[in-house]
């Protein structure tokens, strides 16, 4: 397989169809950098690969698996490209996929006759794709197969789909999902999945930098209104209370007392050893007030669910 130029200036295309720089150029030196480093290790021969990886097989030698490492090192460069713009740093995707070539070397088998990066590819890929999406967002994007297959794939084909496209039409959602083989609403859901990044609390808004998000979140304690509309409804409740008072048996009326309108309530326990009945009853003896009142209250224009 012919080795591609570490020092070419052409400028790829990412997942997402922008245009950037291409590794190994004067544009990246870390990537440069880490190239040259790569180049220092020479792509095998099938014949001396196969060599290596039946004798790795037989024996587990560390050492020959290094070599097998290294000899494909650039090859997981490669395969990052195919990853960028999804706000990952380049090497840490190159790391990543290294980790994946070490898991495909030691899992190769030889005898099936294939060369090495062809099998470890899908373990390159896999790794490079976990780590992806788990830096995507602190959020789940892509709980299943499918989802995850459409996160990797919707951005690249509505690119590629909008190059032989009318531009200022555009490409539907409907005409889209249909060419992914996925419904529109699945399609739907992940691009607005893909839009919708993690944005710290404390990043300052405007120019002057005064604010940020965090002074926009609303208090989790009750505002004003909210307060004086609480008190309001309480002391309606109240009034009614007493309006139901009159009418109420005596059990009642000592539920209504110790219970409903005392500062300190006693429990159903309690008032059931007390009246000589059972907690259920005392139970059903609030419930029936609680229902007087409530609709007093609903008769007053006041909505009180509890």
């Amino acid at each position: 397989m012919k080795a591609t130029n570490p020092t070419e200036r052409a400028r790829r295309t990412s997942a997402d169809g922008s245009r950037e720089p291409a590794w190994g150029t004067s544009e990246d030196p870390l990537v440069a950098r880490y190239m040259a480093e790569v180049a220092r290790h020479p792509i095998l021969s099938a014949e001396e690969e196969a060599q290596l990886a039946h004798r790795y097989a037989e024996t587990k030698d560390v050492r020959l698996a290094h070599r097998l490492v290294n000899a494909n090192l650039r090859f997981v460069v490669r395969i990052a490209r195919e990853f960028r713009g999804y706000g990952v740093p380049f090497l840490d995707l190159v790391q990543e996929g290294n980790l994946g070539l070490m898991a495909g070397v030691r899992r190769f088998d030889p005898s099936r006759g294939y060369r090495v990066v062809s099998y470890a590819v899908w373990w390159i890929r896999a790794y490079m794709r976990a780590c992806t999406m788990h830096n995507w967002s602190m959020v789940k994007v892509g709980t299943t197969q499918a989802q995850r297959r459409l996160f990797f794939s919707v951005r690249a084909a509505r690119a590629a789909v909008q190059k032989g496209e009318d531009s200022d039409r555009g490409v539907s959602d409907a005409d889209l999902a249909h060419r992914l083989g996925v419904r529109e609403t699945d399609l739907c859901s992940m691009e607005n999945r893909l839009k919708a990044r993690d944005t710290s609390l404390d990043q300052r808004l405007g120019d002057d930098g005064h604010l940020s998000h965090l002074d926009q979140m609303p208090a989790p304690t009750p505002n004003a209104e909210e307060i004086v509309a609480a008190r309001e409804v309480n002391n309606l409740a109240r009034l009614k209370l007493a309006e139901v008072a009159p009418g109420a048996s005596a059990k009642e009326t000592y539920v209504l007392k110790h219970r409903l309108t005392a500062a300190e309530p006693l429990t159903l326990q309690q008032i059931g050893d007390h009246l000589q009945i059972s907690r259920e009853r005392v139970r059903q003896l609030e419930t029936k007030l609680l229902d007087r009142v409530r609709t007093r209250l609903r008769e007053c224009g006041v909505d009180a669910a509890a």
